[in-house]
């Protein structure tokens, strides 16, 4: 089983809606039972907070189901452990979880673009404003991943 962990600033955008999207894109090509796939946040300012109500919008929009139950929580020492690959979405994301996890003996964490082949961040729509755009990266890279790009 591959289990993966998306990881943003406050786990309320980006990394739920990664998660979701990859949640449903396994769930379409029916290998849903080889994933297991889970979201948190670098920071504490939202734990326990519900999905941001734009970023739900955006996957509702795209037909992407979520579970309306999930909320903020953070990436803990333990994940290392738990979790195959730590998909960041941005260099601050890198930066802050590299103070939470004991370093990176096993070359877990990842930029999300870099699936891509891509050096840059998901921009944060919380600033940008731009779910779509977020989606679109999100997507791209979650293709890449299951090698459908």
């Amino acid at each position: 089983m591959k289990r993966i962990l998306f990881v943003c600033h406050g786990n309320i955008c980006r990394s739920p809606m990664a998660e979701f999207i990859l949640k449903a894109m396994v769930r379409a090509y029916g290998v849903e039972e080889e994933y297991y796939i889970e979201s948190a946040a670098v920071s504490t300012e939202e734990i326990g907070n519900p999905i941001y109500p734009p970023a739900k919008r955006c996957l509702t929009q795209h037909g992407v189901p979520f579970d309306p139950q999930k909320r903020a929580r953070q990436v803990t020492a333990a994940d290392y452990g738990r979790f195959d690959r730590i998909i960041v979405m941005d260099r601050s994301n890198l930066r802050w979880i590299r103070d939470i996890l004991p370093g990176d003996p096993e070359g877990k964490i990842h930029m999300m673009m870099s699936y891509r082949g891509l050096s840059r961040d998901v921009a944060d729509p919380w600033y940008t404003g731009d779910f779509e755009q977020t989606f679109q990266d999100i997507l791209s890279a979650c293709e890449a991943m299951l090698g459908l790009r």
